[in-house]
């Protein structure tokens, strides 16, 4: 998604206790961002706005999330729905953290002794083209990846509209070890996260009468 430049959003952004511009300096040490090492760790791959990291992370205050996204603009909205949450609900943000990364370059900021137990990836790019495939979040270039810091039986959660992704990521899935636990063609017929949290994409997607895709992988 393009968004405008936000002027604000560096300044905010530099200014937040839940914000780091320096991830490769947590890598393998993560918990010690938190008020609380000892909660699990999960991760969201390219958080957009924030909306549904907000929700999430201010719903389990029992576990630790990072948020990761590219572009300044994105977290400075996200950093700002993440504070409308936290106060709306009377929290302390204390629970998430929020980093400028890109996620290609993932092992630069995670590793095994970081101990992630579970992935979130929501609405990534599809990229269609052939020769742009392997920069799909979920092609098998990057779930090898993510298994270096995944820990063994660790979760990645996945949505998408995209028909081909979801098709094409069940092989990249196969073919990197994970098994597919659970999946649907029809999220919101059957909720297989057993609490779906709706993002931006998901509601302007359903909108359009486009039924959404999902699954939950585990490492095994």
């Amino acid at each position: 998604m393009r968004i405008r430049y936000k002027k604000w959003a560096r300044p905010e952004l530099e200014a937040s206790k839940f914000y780091t511009d320096s991830p490769e300096e947590w890598k393998g040490k993560w918990k010690n961002f938190f008020a609380n090492p000892n909660n699990p760790f999960h991760i969201e791959l390219g958080c957009g706005k924030g909306q549904f990291i907000s929700q999430l992370a201010s719903s389990n205050l029992d576990v630790n999330y990072l948020a990761i996204d590219l572009v300044d603009a994105m977290l400075g909205l996200a950093k700002r729905n993440i504070e409308s949450e936290y106060k709306e609900k009377n929290l302390e943000i204390n629970n998430v953290a929020i980093t400028r990364f890109d996620i290609e370059r993932i092992l630069m900021i995670l590793s095994k002794e970081d101990n992630v137990e579970r992935i979130y990836i929501n609405f990534c790019n599809p990229w269609p083209k052939g020769k742009h495939r392997k920069k799909r979040l979920t092609h098998t270039r990057q779930l090898e990846k993510y298994k270096e810091f995944l820990k063994p039986g660790g979760k990645i959660y996945f949505k998408t509209d995209d028909d081909d992704l979801f098709a094409s990521t069940l092989i990249y899935l196969e073919e990197t070890g994970f098994e597919v636990e659970k999946k649907t063609y029809n999220l919101h017929n059957e909720d297989i996260f057993d609490g779906n949290i709706e993002t931006e994409h998901e509601k302007m997607f359903s909108e359009q009468g486009i039924k959404i895709k999902a699954l939950i992988a585990k490492l095994k």
